[in-house]
C-alpha cells in the first residue's frame, strides 16, 4: 500500500528531539512562528550569534510543511531565474543575492559537519538535463552564470549524458558540482536539535492563533499560553497562520508532489549511473534522485490542489515511465502532496513588516538554500543591526488576490506546460 504522507523521510531520519507543547505564559526577546527551514535557520542563526533568548512555536511538528517534504535538492539561486533577477536589480545587487544563496549551501555543509546532522547527505552535485534538442537554453544559462555571477557549470555532451542517464529523453546537460542532496526532514530535525542545544526553546503542537501589539513589543497567543516578546518572526510558509492579513494575502499556497519507489536493486543501473540529483529544462520539469538506500525519489508538477497518495502516484508514475520505461511496473511505496508558498514576483519576502515584526516566506519550489540565506539575514539584522535584508526590499507584500490568484496561477502553469509540450512535439515530429 502506498504511504499517504512523507513517511519515507520519517522512516529514514533519526528520531526527532523531544519538544513539548507550550503549557504556560513565557517571555522571550524573539519569538519565531513556524518550525520549517526559515524559522529554524533564523532561531539557530540568532543562537549562534549569542542571542539565545528565543522561543520557536510550531503548530504541528518541526519540518511538517515543505521543509520536511521537499525533494531534498540543495543548490543556489531563487525560483526567479538569474536572467530576471539581473533585469530586476542590475548586476551588482543580483550578484550579491545569488552569491548569498551559494554561501548558504556552504553553510548547510558546515552545519551538517559541526552539529553531526545525520541527513543522508549525498555530495554528488546536480545535473540540469536538456529536455529539448536545441542546446541554446543550456549555453545561454552557462554564459550568464559565468559572465555575471562568476559561477561555472560544467558542460556535458549527449554522449556524456547517455553514459550517466539511460533515457532517450535528454540531449546535453549542465553539471552543478557544488550542489548536494539529502533527507530534508532529517536535516530539519538536526537544525532543531542544534538550536535546542544552544538554548532555543522549541514548542511543538502549539499553533499561534493571534498576534497583538504589547506596548513596544508583541504578544503571540496560543491555545495554552501567551508568548511576550520584543520581536516576532513570521515563518509560516504555505500553511498560513492567519496572524497578519497583509502577510497572508501576499502568498499563494501551492501544492507539489513527490513519490518514492521500492528499492530498485540491480535495476538502478538500468536507469542511472550517477549519484547526482537531476532535473530538466522545461518549466514544468521533473526532478528526481537516487537515494542512499537504492530507491528513486521522483517529484514534479505544481497545482492549487492537494491530492491523495494514489492520485499523486498515478500522475508521477506516468511522468517517470515516460523518461524511464524500464521502470514500468515498479512498486511505489510512498507518495505525498504538500504546500509551499509562492509570491507573485517569484522571490522570497524577507524583512521587517513593521517595527519588531519580521517575515520570511514565499520561497517557492527552490527553498533549501534561500531559507538558510533568509535565516542568516534576519538573524544578523536582529542580533547585529545588519541591513543586508534591504537588498530584498523591492520584493514586497503585493497581494495575490486569492482565490482569483490561485486560478491565475493554475492557468499560467497549464499554459507554460502546454508551451513546453508544443516545443517538444515540433522538435520531434517527422520531417
Amino acid at each position: 500500500m502506498v504511504d499517504s504522507g512523507s513517511g519515507y523521510y520519517r522512516d529514514a531520519a533519526p528520531a526527532a528531539p523531544a519538544c513539548p507543547a507550550l503549557a504556560a505564559d513565557v517571555e522571550a526577546d524573539t519569538v519565531v512562528v513556524g518550525g520549517g527551514y526559515a524559522g529554524l535557520n533564523t532561531a539557530l542563526g540568532l543562537a549562534e550569534r549569542g542571542h539565545r533568548d528565543v522561543v520557536l512555536l510550531e503548530a504541528r511538528r518541526v519540518g511538517f510543511g515543505a521543509s520536511g517534504r521537499n525533494g531534498g535538492f540543495v543548490f543556489g539561486g531563487f525560483s526567479r531565474g538569474e536572467s530576471a533577477l539581473l533585469a530586476d536589480l542590475g548586476p551588482e545587487r543580483a550578484r550579491r543575492l545569488y552569491l548569498g544563496t551559494l554561501e548558504a549551501v556552504r553553510l548547510i555543509r558546515r552545519r551538517i559537519d559541526r552539529y553531526g546532522i545525520r541527513c543522508q547527505a549525498v555530495d554528488a552535485g546536480v545535473l540540469w538535463l536538456n529536455w529539448f534538442r536545441d542546446p541554446e537554453v543550456l549555453r545561454r544559462r552557462q554564459r550568464l552564470l559565468a559572465d555575471h555571477f562568476g559561477v561555472h557549470w560544467q558542460w556535458l555532451s549527449r554522449e556524456q549524458v547517455a553514459q550517466q542517464v539511460l533515457s532517450p529523453r535528454y540531449s546535453e546537460a549542465l553539471f552543478e558540482s557544488e550542489a548536494l542532496h539529502f533527507n530534508p526532514l532529517a536535516y530539519a530535525r538536526g537544525l532543531t536539535a542544534a538550536a535546542i542545544a544552544q538554548g532555543v526553546q522549541v514548542y511543538e503542537d502549539t499553533p499561534a492563533v493571534r498576534l497583538e501589539k504589547d506596548g513596544a513589543g508583541w504578544r503571540v497567543r496560543t491555545p495554552s499560553g501567551i508568548v511576550r516578546a520584543r520581536r516576532v518572526v513570521l515563518a509560516c510558509g504555505g500553511y498560513l497562520a492567519g496572524l497578519h492579513r497583509q502577510v497572508d494575502a501576499a502568498v499563494l499556497p501551492i501544492a507539489t508532489y513527490v513519490m518514492v519507489t521500492e528499492p530498485l536493486g540491480a535495476s538502478m543501473a538500468t536507469i542511472l549511473r550517477t549519484r547526482a540529483a537531476l532535473y530538466d529544462t522545461r518549466f514544468a520539469f521533473d526532478y528526481y534522485r537516487p537515494t542512499p538506500d537504492g530507491r528513486l525519489l521522483w517529484g514534479g508538477r505544481i497545482s492549487v490542489r492537494d491530492r491523495s497518495a494514489k492520485a499523486v502516484e498515478r500522475l508521477l508514475r506516468k511522468d517517470m515511465t515516460r523518461v524511464f520505461p524500464q521502470l514500468e511496473g515498479v512498486r511505489i511505496e510512498h507518495a505525498w502532496s504538500g504546500l509551499m508558498s509562492y509570491a507573485r514576483h517569484e522571490m522570497p519576502q524577507i524583512g521587517e513588516v513593521e517595527p519588531g515584526l519580521w517575515l520570511a516566506q514565499a520561497f517557492g519550489g527552490h527553498g533549501v538554500a534561500p531559507t538558510t540565506f533568509a535565516g542568516e539575514l534576519l538573524a544578523a539584522a536582529i542580533a547585529e543591526g545588519d541591513g543586508r535584508w534591504r537588498e530584498l526590499s523591492g520584493f514586497g507584500l503585493s497581494s495575490v488576490h486569492r482565490p482569483f490568484g490561485l486560478l491565475a496561477a493554475q492557468l499560467a502553469y497549464w499554459w507554460l506546460q502546454g508551451r513546453d509540450a508544443w516545443k517538444d512535439w515540433m522538435e520531434r515530429r517527422p520531417g
